[in-house]
């Protein structure tokens, strides 16, 4: 698996004590096999045993939250906080509400982040959190009482230098304005402890937009370098039609590409005449899925309930936006056949480790997710730093800072996986070399 014997060790002993944590030990395998390659080559990580420290959170907050729902009765979840890695800033990332969430989930999305935001150069460490509370049929009065005894246990763990959480999976600024105005009366301040806030309370515009948007700017980027080309014409299916995957197609269809096909969890649209994604977003702001209705408003589309199916469409660029490990081996062989050359990722570790191999034996290009779904979190930063200057900044000025930090991620991907493997288009390898070299040199300035 790995060629250094020190890397090996490690990773046995993470395997013995998390064997029930697939997901945390698939993220760590990805990232160990790409740092392979320098391990040897500077004792000090080994010295300062810089890979066990990297791999384990630094603390995981358990908490129950007890609630009452609109009927009388008492209701309990479960959450957790993991906030993995510190050396480059305060704690950063996400909160899920989504009956999945695990330690293994968390503790994978939470190492992801660390990288993710170390390629994104701000100062920010990496963090994950979430309940296996589930928004879903849920009144705004449950909700708002579910957030509220939520940050009731959470507001001791967080703070605008300590830890600042965003939205992710089932929290969006809904819920997160509920936290923050809780924390907000526990506290008495208004600070940047959250971000995904809305507008009115402190947030940035083209927050909604960065992730997708970001994506396509990682996308444009990989184009140019390695077809000098642009999206112009270029047919493009997406996964998930939510926040990240509703903007990216809103975005390639402005740079000129065509999105073909769209999916939820109620099924897939394959429209040749190009994605109405005016007609998806709208339908989105009253519909919790959307993809089985509507072909009634294109009877020409082809709709299909079972949700692998995007993945046979023939497409030049195939971007997963949906879920962790929605392509395995077999959607990629079907994505190959029909003559897909790019994948990139817009969610977090979308492809299983095998499938992203089989893309780059039969030369894919291959966009990893800590570098291309890195816009959300990268319009985060900047929305802490308007809210640490007490600035608001126009929509065209966060667009543009995001462009200009998606170009700067690509290109440090790049750099790093030509110095490091000789292949240029080798993003995993490079955007985990990259991530890592930054958190680790931060670690060894800090000490034990």
């Amino acid at each position: 698996m790995f060629k250094s014997t020190y890397l090996m060790g490690v990773y046995a002993d993470l395997t013995k004590r998390y064997q029930d944590q697939p997901e945390f030990l698939q993220a760590v395998e990805e990232v160990l096999s790409s740092i392979d390659l320098l391990v040897d080559k500077d004792p000090r990580i080994q010295q300062q045993a810089i890979v066990e420290r990297i791999v384990e959170p630094e603390r995981i907050i358990k908490f129950r939250v007890s609630w009452v729902d609109d009927s009388g009765k008492v209701q309990v979840n479960r959450a957790m906080r993991v906030q993995f890695n510190s050396a480059i800033g305060p704690y950063k990332g996400g909160i899920r509400f989504h009956s999945s969430v695990n330690e293994s989930i968390m503790k994978f999305l939470a190492f992801e982040q660390t990288l993710k935001n170390s390629l994104t150069c701000l100062p920010m460490g990496g963090a994950k959190g979430g309940s296996d509370f589930d928004p879903r049929g849920k009144s705004d009065n449950e909700i708002m009482r579910f957030c509220q005894n939520y940050i009731l246990e959470l507001y001791r763990h967080i703070g605008p230098r300590m830890d600042v959480p965003a939205g992710d999976l089932g929290v969006g600024a809904r819920e997160i304005g509920y936290m923050y105005g809780m924390y907000k009366r526990i506290e008495n301040e208004f600070s940047g402890t959250f971000t995904s806030k809305g507008i009115e309370s402190g947030g940035s515009l083209g927050r909604a937009e960065a992730t997708g948007y970001g994506l396509c700017y990682f996308v444009e980027e990989m184009l140019k370098a390695f077809k000098n080309d642009d999206f112009k014409g270029k047919r493009v299916i997406i996964s998930g039609a939510g926040k990240v995957g509703s903007m990216a197609a809103e975005k390639v269809i402005q740079l000129g590409g065509k999105v073909i096909a769209m999916s939820d969890i109620s099924g897939v649209i394959h429209d040749e005449n190009g994605i109405d994604i005016d007609l998806i977003k709208n339908l989105s702001k009253t519909n919790l899925v959307v993809m089985d209705k509507y072909q009634s408003y294109h009877p020409n589309a082809i709709y299909s309930k079972n949700t692998k199916d995007i993945w046979k469409v023939p497409c030049d660029i195939a971007m997963p936006c949906a879920t962790q490990n929605e392509i395995y081996l077999d959607s990629a062989e079907e994505l190959v056949k029909n003559g897909c050359w790019l994948v990139a990722e817009g969610a977090n570790m979308p492809t299983t480790i095998e499938a992203t191999k089989y893309f780059r034996d039969h030369n894919v290009l291959f966009a990893p997710g800590k570098a291309s779904n890195a816009g959300g979190v990268a319009v985060s930063g900047l929305e802490m730093t308007q809210n640490a200057t007490f600035q608001n900044w126009s929509f065209e000025e966060v667009d543009e800072k995001l462009h200009l930090i998606m170009k700067r991620i690509f290109r440090r991907c790049h750099e790093a996986s030509l110095e490091y493997t000789g292949k240029p288009d080798d993003l995993v390898t490079g955007a985990n070399i990259a991530g890592f070299v930054k958190v680790y040199q931060a670690m060894i300035q800090q000490g034990v």
